[in-house]
Protein backbone atom coordinates (compact mmCIF):
# COMPACT_ATOMS: atom_id res chain seq x y z
CA UNK A 1 0.00 0.00 0.00
CA UNK A 2 1.53 3.37 -0.79
CA UNK A 3 1.05 5.91 1.80
CA UNK A 4 2.45 8.64 0.06
CA UNK A 5 2.59 10.54 -2.89
CA UNK A 6 5.49 12.17 -4.35
CA UNK A 7 4.52 15.88 -4.70
CA UNK A 8 7.53 17.96 -6.30
CA UNK A 9 5.69 21.23 -6.01
CA UNK A 10 4.53 20.85 -2.61
CA UNK A 11 7.34 22.01 -0.27
CA UNK A 12 8.41 20.64 3.22
CA UNK A 13 7.48 22.89 6.18
CA UNK A 14 9.19 25.20 8.06
CA UNK A 15 8.81 23.76 11.69
CA UNK A 16 8.62 20.61 12.69
CA UNK A 17 5.10 20.66 14.10
CA UNK A 18 2.20 23.66 15.03
CA UNK A 19 0.32 24.45 17.60
CA UNK A 20 -3.09 24.29 16.07
CA UNK A 21 -5.42 25.16 19.65
CA UNK A 22 -3.92 24.78 22.90
CA UNK A 23 -2.15 21.22 23.36
CA UNK A 24 -3.57 20.14 20.10
CA UNK A 25 -0.22 19.93 17.68
CA UNK A 26 0.07 19.04 13.99
CA UNK A 27 3.87 18.34 12.49
CA UNK A 28 5.25 15.83 10.31
CA UNK A 29 8.51 13.76 9.77
CA UNK A 30 10.60 15.83 7.56
CA UNK A 31 11.73 19.68 8.01
CA UNK A 32 13.29 22.49 5.89
CA UNK A 33 15.86 23.99 7.81
CA UNK A 34 16.98 27.76 7.64
CA UNK A 35 19.60 26.76 5.08
CA UNK A 36 17.42 24.61 3.00
CA UNK A 37 18.40 21.47 3.90
CA UNK A 38 15.68 18.45 4.39
CA UNK A 39 15.79 17.03 8.07
CA UNK A 40 14.06 14.63 9.98
CA UNK A 41 11.91 14.78 12.76
CA UNK A 42 12.80 12.75 15.73
CA UNK A 43 9.63 13.08 18.75
CA UNK A 44 10.98 12.35 21.98
CA UNK A 45 9.19 12.63 25.16
CA UNK A 46 7.54 16.44 23.48
CA UNK A 47 4.13 15.70 24.29
CA UNK A 48 1.79 13.05 26.15
CA UNK A 49 0.58 11.55 23.46
CA UNK A 50 1.34 10.96 19.77
CA UNK A 51 -0.41 9.90 17.08
CA UNK A 52 1.53 9.19 13.77
CA UNK A 53 -0.42 8.22 10.27
CA UNK A 54 2.86 7.51 8.68
CA UNK A 55 5.03 5.11 10.69
CA UNK A 56 8.79 5.41 9.91
CA UNK A 57 11.28 3.66 12.03
CA UNK A 58 13.46 5.79 14.06
CA UNK A 59 11.40 9.03 14.37
CA UNK A 60 10.08 7.98 17.95
CA UNK A 61 8.48 9.07 20.02
CA UNK A 62 10.12 7.82 23.12
CA UNK A 63 9.62 4.64 24.94
CA UNK A 64 6.89 5.60 28.20
CA UNK A 65 5.55 7.99 25.49
CA UNK A 66 1.85 7.04 24.68
CA UNK A 67 1.91 5.99 20.74
CA UNK A 68 -1.09 5.69 18.81
CA UNK A 69 -0.36 4.49 15.04
CA UNK A 70 -2.87 4.26 11.98
CA UNK A 71 -1.35 4.33 8.85
CA UNK A 72 -3.54 5.53 5.67
CA UNK A 73 -2.98 6.48 2.49
CA UNK A 74 -3.06 10.39 1.45
CA UNK A 75 -5.72 9.64 -1.24
CA UNK A 76 -9.10 7.65 -1.00
CA UNK A 77 -10.11 6.08 2.35
CA UNK A 78 -11.82 3.01 2.80
CA UNK A 79 -14.59 2.55 5.59
CA UNK A 80 -11.90 0.74 7.74
CA UNK A 81 -9.42 3.72 7.30
CA UNK A 82 -11.84 6.36 8.04
CA UNK A 83 -12.90 4.49 11.26
CA UNK A 84 -9.78 4.55 12.18
CA UNK A 85 -9.52 8.39 11.93
CA UNK A 86 -12.84 9.01 13.69
CA UNK A 87 -11.12 6.73 16.69
CA UNK A 88 -7.78 8.71 16.37
CA UNK A 89 -9.81 12.13 16.77
CA UNK A 90 -12.00 10.86 19.63
CA UNK A 91 -8.55 9.86 21.67
CA UNK A 92 -7.25 13.14 21.08
CA UNK A 93 -10.19 14.81 22.05
CA UNK A 94 -10.36 13.08 25.41
CA UNK A 95 -6.91 13.57 25.71
CA UNK A 96 -7.08 17.29 25.53
CA UNK A 97 -10.29 17.00 27.49
CA UNK A 98 -7.54 15.32 30.41
CA UNK A 99 -5.05 18.09 30.31
CA UNK A 100 -2.58 15.91 27.70
CA UNK A 101 -0.50 17.45 24.80
CA UNK A 102 -0.97 15.75 21.64
CA UNK A 103 1.15 15.62 18.52
CA UNK A 104 -0.77 14.27 15.04
CA UNK A 105 1.60 13.52 12.48
CA UNK A 106 1.88 12.29 8.65
CA UNK A 107 4.80 12.66 6.25
CA UNK A 108 4.85 16.90 5.75
CA UNK A 109 1.82 17.08 8.57
CA UNK A 110 -0.53 19.10 6.01
CA UNK A 111 -2.94 16.16 5.16
CA UNK A 112 -3.36 12.83 6.87
CA UNK A 113 -2.69 14.98 10.45
CA UNK A 114 -5.16 17.56 9.20
CA UNK A 115 -7.80 15.34 8.50
CA UNK A 116 -7.27 13.89 12.18
CA UNK A 117 -6.79 17.71 13.73
CA UNK A 118 -9.88 18.78 11.52
CA UNK A 119 -11.96 16.13 12.62
CA UNK A 120 -10.67 16.44 16.59
CA UNK A 121 -12.10 20.09 16.12
CA UNK A 122 -15.50 19.66 14.51
CA UNK A 123 -16.07 17.55 17.21
CA UNK A 124 -14.87 20.24 19.96
CA UNK A 125 -17.55 22.51 17.67
CA UNK A 126 -16.14 24.22 15.12
CA UNK A 127 -17.34 24.06 11.11
CA UNK A 128 -15.39 21.85 9.00
CA UNK A 129 -14.55 25.43 7.14
CA UNK A 130 -14.04 26.95 10.34
CA UNK A 131 -11.58 24.16 11.51
CA UNK A 132 -9.71 24.03 7.56
CA UNK A 133 -8.78 27.59 7.91
CA UNK A 134 -7.76 27.57 11.57
CA UNK A 135 -5.23 24.45 10.43
CA UNK A 136 -4.06 26.28 7.11
CA UNK A 137 -3.58 29.79 9.57
CA UNK A 138 -1.51 27.71 12.05
CA UNK A 139 0.24 24.99 10.07
CA UNK A 140 0.26 26.18 6.60
CA UNK A 141 -1.55 27.00 3.16
CA UNK A 142 -0.41 24.07 2.30
CA UNK A 143 -2.37 22.24 5.07
CA UNK A 144 -5.75 19.64 3.73
CA UNK A 145 -4.45 20.58 -0.24
CA UNK A 146 -5.53 16.92 -0.95
CA UNK A 147 -9.30 18.12 -2.34
CA UNK A 148 -10.83 14.46 -1.27
CA UNK A 149 -10.35 14.87 2.32
CA UNK A 150 -11.54 18.28 2.04
CA UNK A 151 -14.40 16.86 0.66
CA UNK A 152 -14.65 13.96 3.25
CA UNK A 153 -14.80 16.70 6.74
CA UNK A 154 -17.33 18.74 4.64
CA UNK A 155 -19.43 15.53 4.21
CA UNK A 156 -18.64 14.58 7.57
CA UNK A 157 -16.29 11.55 8.31
CA UNK A 158 -19.50 9.13 9.77
CA UNK A 159 -21.39 9.99 6.36
CA UNK A 160 -18.02 10.14 3.88
CA UNK A 161 -17.43 6.35 5.89
CA UNK A 162 -20.91 4.97 5.37
CA UNK A 163 -20.79 5.82 1.68
CA UNK A 164 -17.35 4.62 1.20
CA UNK A 165 -18.45 1.16 2.79
CA UNK A 166 -21.54 1.10 0.57
CA UNK A 167 -19.31 0.97 -2.67
CA UNK A 168 -16.89 -1.67 -1.13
Amino acid sequence: MRTRRKQPDVPAPDTRWDEIVPGLWMGGHEVRTASGQLEFVVVRDEFDLVQTLLRLPGHGPDPGVEHQVWPIPDGPLDGTQLAGVIRLAQAAGEALDAGRSVLVRCYHGYNRSALVVAQTLMRRGHSADEAIRLIRSRRSPWALHNDLFVEYLRAGLHTARLLEELTE
